[in-house]
């Protein structure tokens, strides 16, 4: 599943490209994919202008004139993918350079759709697309069809995100504010973590990478972690994550930005699907076990 650092970089990658876009028409296949009627949908959206792109946790969030929002889940094989029109020169992948990337500076000019594109997007997986003036389309391509999106006006309804804990790179999220998350809990941290009540964005994938470099097992229980424990596993997260954006977020087979570039941060992941493998800081073989239900990686030896 994207977790905050490709929703991000789905973000980064888009907000240049949408910005001050017109949203013609909305194709909707599939009731299974809005909050609302595909009618009600696509009546909401046309004719609308992209005003910004945002994000909250895993959530892409649209800003559209009339204070009308737009927000999408990408869930488990979500993606959404810019078809520029034929002609347009997009911009290199954002934060960095990824396997077949271009230099910095250079840009990509589009003829079509790109037959080169290292994925597939198929027409029956494909279940919203966004017609923009002048000709460029935004598709929502999920093939597993766990994606949603709702629509609200800002200010009048609750938007999907309520209740969504603090961003993890943001000013909210404290050493304190964690530690009263995990105070008095008995299930194991990692399962606290994935919670996205405790702390926004983070899944399965940074969860592992963050608790390798804290020095905690996973399945400790959440309120046994002492403050120093807290401060310290604070500080990993924010670092894999501020790491992760930076490598344009972890590839392993579904995942693109929004111009179909692979993230380029897996081969720097130090403990995620390296079972088996040494440990970067001991040498210990990598263990994958079950934390609340989820596949997970660990250094048996150096966290505790």
């Amino acid at each position: 599943m994207p977790e905050l650092p490709e929703v991000e970089t789905v973000r980064r990658s888009l907000a240049p490209v949408l910005a001050g876009a017109r949203i013609e028409d909305v194709a909707v296949r599939g009731r299974h994919v809005t909050d609302e009627p595909p009618e009600v949908f696509r009546a909401r959206l046309r004719g609308r202008r992209i005003e910004g792109l945002g994000r909250r946790g895993k959530f892409l969030v649209f800003r559209l004139d009339g204070r009308l929002r737009l927000a999408l889940h990408l869930r488990m094989t979500g993606r959404l993918v810019y078809e520029p029109p034929e002609g347009e020169r997009l911009p290199p992948p954002v934060g960095g350079a990824t396997p077949g990337a271009l230099s910095a500076g250079e840009g990509r000019l589009a003829v079509g759709w790109r037959p080169e594109a290292p994925f597939d997007l198929r027409p029956e997986h494909t279940h919203l697309e966004f017609r923009l003036a002048g000709g460029g389309r935004l598709l929502f391509h999920d093939m597993r069809k766990f994606g949603r999106a709702w629509t609200w006006v800002a200010g009048r309804t609750r938007p999907p995100y309520a209740g969504l804990g603090p961003e993890p790179l943001g000013r909210a999220f404290t050493a304190d504010r964690l530690g009263r998350s995990l105070a008095g809990r008995r299930a194991p941290v990692k399962a606290v973590l994935l919670d996205q009540r405790t702390v926004a964005g983070v899944g399965n994938i940074y969860a592992d990478e963050a608790l390798w470099l804290a020095g905690i097992h996973p399945s400790r229980p959440a309120g046994s972690l002492g403050p120093d424990e807290v401060r310290r596993l604070r500080r990993a997260i924010r670092l894999v994550l501020r790491r992760a954006v930076r490598g344009r977020g972890t590839t392993f087979r579904d995942y693109r930005d929004g111009l179909g570039e692979p993230g380029g941060f897996a081969a720097h992941l130090r403990v995620y699907g390296r079972a088996g493998s040494p440990c970067p800081r001991c040498g210990t073989p990598i263990a994958k076990t079950k934390v609340a239900q989820r596949g997970t990686h660990l250094c048996p030896r150096c966290q505790r």
